[in-house]
This record gives C-alpha cells, structure tokens and sequence, in this order.
C-alpha cells in the first residue's frame, strides 16, 4: 500500500458548502478543487455545479469529497467514523462546537475511563465525527 488511507466523503449537491465548512473548521487547505463543468465528464445539467473532486490537506491530514450526480438512497452515510486525534482539549471543543452547529451531538465531549477527553457527532451533512485528545504520559 501506498501512503495514507484518506476518506472520500460523497455528497449531492452539498460539496461546495461542505468544502467550505470543513476547510474553515478544520483550518485545512483545498489542494485541488473542480466542478463537472469545468472537466470534460459527463454529467446532467442540474449538476454543473456539483464537486467532481476536491482534495482538502492540513500536513498529514487529508480528506477528499464530491458531489454525486445520482440520488442518494436514505442513511447512505451509516457505519463509517471519522476520527480526528486532536493535539490540545482546546482544539477538541473549537471542532466538537463547529460540527455540532446544525448538526447532532451523539455523545458530549467529555473525560473518559482511558484518560482521554473524547466526543461524538453527527455533523449537517450526516457524517459522524469522533473528537479523541490524549495527555502524552
């Protein structure tokens, strides 16, 4: 294997705000960002406008997402977590307070019985996000 396993987060016709969400909140930078219509690859008219790809990078952290041009099915975003393994508690509740903002809060941040302070939830656009921070011993 090659590099690093990153999630590729797919939408409908929510990539562009989820792009901008992200890239602020986790204050990462858009490596690559480009929409159908600017590629030559199929796609219906409504979704011109759509992320065909866009690769978003803050050092080793990395997360890509696009728009899909086919309907979702309903709970298409069940049984996978993105964990963050955050560096400070302050940086843990920053994160933990802008995912939940529209979305839902599945467990509080909070100290838990392996020394960590942890946290779980749903953001607006479905995804589940879990906040881990660890003390060094």
């Amino acid at each position: 294997m090659k590099g690093a396993l990153i999630p590729y987060l797919t939408f409908y016709g929510e990539g562009n705000e989820a792009a901008e969400f992200y890239t602020n909140l986790l204050g990462i930078e858009r490596i690559r960002m480009q929409k159908y219509a600017d590629a030559n690859f199929p796609h219906p008219p409504e979704a011109a406008d759509y992320l065909l790809h866009c690769h978003l990078k803050k050092g080793d952290f990395q997360i890509m997402l696009a728009d899909s041009v086919d309907k979702p099915a309903e709970n298409t975003k069940l049984g996978v977590t993105l964990l963050i393994d955050c560096e400070s508690d302050e940086e843990a509740k920053r994160l933990y307070d802008g995912l939940r903002e529209d979305g839902e809060v599945l467990m509080e941040l909070r100290d838990m019985f392996w020394g960590a302070k942890y946290g779980k939830v749903k953001d607006k656009f479905g995804f589940t996000w879990d906040l881990n921070f660890e003390e060094e011993s």
